[in-house]
């Protein structure tokens, strides 16, 4: 298992992934029956989660029905206990929209919700984060998560969310973190897939962020809060929800 989730990561592009995933899922839930995992996106239990990653297969992280990742379900529960989004009207932009939160957020009434990639079949509007076709001050929420390892210029990219979101507006901006480095590394001469999926995580990570990533947010003008929402949790959450014990949510809002 745990091989031929490798083989698919590495070597099929995620558009036809995403339209995959659609024919596998419903099938999974039959052979994972138990109670020894939640996903708490849609309360589903498990006997154990499916293993994922581009170069070390991690065990019990893949929701066998949402398809969420360690990241998607710790954010939604950030999202679900400690702010407002899911009951004040709000205008949001979410970028590559999960396959996990696409159609539970597009049902939520109460938004105004648009989705935006170059490459997603998701996305409503086709666009360039690094140059982005809404007005100044447009949206009270945006979601752009696990996005700018993949942008070359990443400082134009943060510099368009800041932006496009209101004064008071929250920018939630998740991306792969080493903690254990001060500052974040990259390097464009290294253009073999294989190598960057080695170095960098996955073959079209462009760098691996460091401590640094959130002076950089607040260097574009963000004002950020680096949420460690795990410690907030009971050791038995954080191993029933399979989150990554330690990972930093950056909750980013632009200043009045």
């Amino acid at each position: 298992m745990k091989r031929l989730i490798k083989f698919f990561l590495n070597k099929v592009p995620r558009p036809l992934l995403i339209s995959a995933s659609y024919v596998i899922k419903p099938l999974l839930p039959l052979f994972l029956k138990g109670s020894k995992f939640t996903d708490p996106i849609d309360g589903k239990s498990f006997s154990k989660f499916l293993p994922y990653g581009y170069v070390k297969q991690r065990d019990n992280v893949l929701s066998p029905s949402t398809f969420s990742l360690e990241r998607h379900r710790l954010l939604w529960l950030y999202l679900k206990k400690e702010t407002s989004f899911f009951s004040k009207p709000a205008k949001v932009l979410h970028f590559a929209p999960e396959q996990a939160f696409f159609k539970r957020f597009k049902k939520l009434k109460h938004l105004d919700y648009t989705t935006t990639d170059l490459n997603s079949p998701l996305a409503d509007i086709k666009a360039d984060i690094c140059d982005l076709p809404f007005k100044e001050n447009s949206f009270d929420i945006i979601l752009c998560n696990h996005v700018l390892e993949h942008i070359p210029d990443d400082t134009a990219a943060m510099r368009e969310l800041y932006r496009i979101l209101k004064p008071g507006g929250m920018a939630i901006l998740q991306i792969p973190q080493d903690l254990s480095r001060a500052t974040t590394f990259e390097d464009d001469s290294i253009t073999d897939p294989k190598k960057r999926t080695e170095i960098f995580g996955q073959y079209d990570h462009v760098r691996v962020y460091g401590r640094d990533y959130f002076n950089k947010l607040r260097s574009i003008g963000f004002q950020v809060e680096e949420v460690d929402y795990t410690a907030t949790l009971s050791p038995e959450e954080v191993s029933k929800y399979a989150l990554a014990q330690g990972e930093i949510i950056p909750v980013c809002y632009k200043p009045i």
